[in-house]
């Protein structure tokens, strides 16, 4: 079952509209039809178009994300990806975002830790990270800025800790008439805490605590229907959700 707050909502809490009993005059929510099948008798693709008849779209929890999932904005719309470090969400950029839009349009790709394994391939890279990490962040922005410029579609990852970098892509969409689109890993910390292992960046225990703060709030916030200023939708994912993801599509 799949949870679908109004998207009339944004801004103000309301009540919770679910995909398995509309009220009356409701509008039952295009992304609760059963996905099928093809011709060759593989399961279809549900595609999944948040904004259009839900603010905030919730597919966590068992039986919410059964099947393969695509999820479809606007073309030309930014869409941020945020979570805890460690939550998965380079890897699910580097999965699911396509390099063109449903027009043939490039699809811009922005994640800061491309940046870092550029300069990490570099001259620098016998030197402590810590050092020219200043650099990379001003790589990564640099790209980020050429990106939106350019009018094409966005997936821009984001920890969540840096609310002025959501204020430029809700600027950046208000006056390029795009939307700005949300989607939000939350995963345990102790998850992240693995998957930072695993790939063998940790971050300090302190960045860690801001960052499932402002992770947190976020997640609070989608959860009330309250999204940031600017941000037109929201889609929750757990990791089993995050693994049915199949495409973060646009056209």
């Amino acid at each position: 079952m799949i949870t679908v707050h109004g998207e009339a909502a944004c801004g103000a809490t309301s009540g919770v509209v679910s995909a398995g009993a509309v009220p009356t005059g409701a509008v039952r929510p295009g992304v609760a039809r059963p996905a099928g099948r093809t011709r060759g008798g593989r399961a279809r693709r549900r595609v999944l178009r948040p904004g259009r008849r839900a603010g905030v779209v919730d597919l966590r929890g068992a039986g919410r994300a059964r099947g393969a999932v695509e999820l479809r904005f606007p073309a030309g719309d930014l869409v941020v990806v945020s979570g805890l470090p460690g939550s998965g969400k380079s890897t699910l950029m580097h999965r699911v975002v396509p390099p063109l839009d449903g027009r043939g349009a490039l699809v811009h790709r922005i994640d800061s830790q491309d940046a870092r394994e550029r300069w990490e391939r570099g001259r620098l890279r016998r030197l402590p990270y810590a050092l020219y990490r200043p650099l990379v962040r001003a790589a990564h922005y640099l790209a980020l800025r050429r990106a939106l410029r350019s009018g094409h579609s966005v997936v821009v990852h984001d920890c969540g800790t840096l609310a002025w970098v959501r204020g430029w892509l809700a600027r950046t969409a208000v006056r390029g008439g795009r939307g700005l689109h949300l989607v939000l890993l939350d995963v345990p910390p102790e998850v992240a805490r693995s998957g930072q292992e695993a790939r063998g960046r940790g971050v300090s225990g302190y960045a860690f605590a801001r960052h499932r703060g402002a992770v947190g709030r976020l997640v609070g916030a989608a959860e009330a229907a309250r999204l940031p200023a600017g941000v037109g939708s929201a889609v929750l994912l757990d990791r089993r959700a995050a693994n049915a993801l199949e495409a973060i599509g646009f056209g």
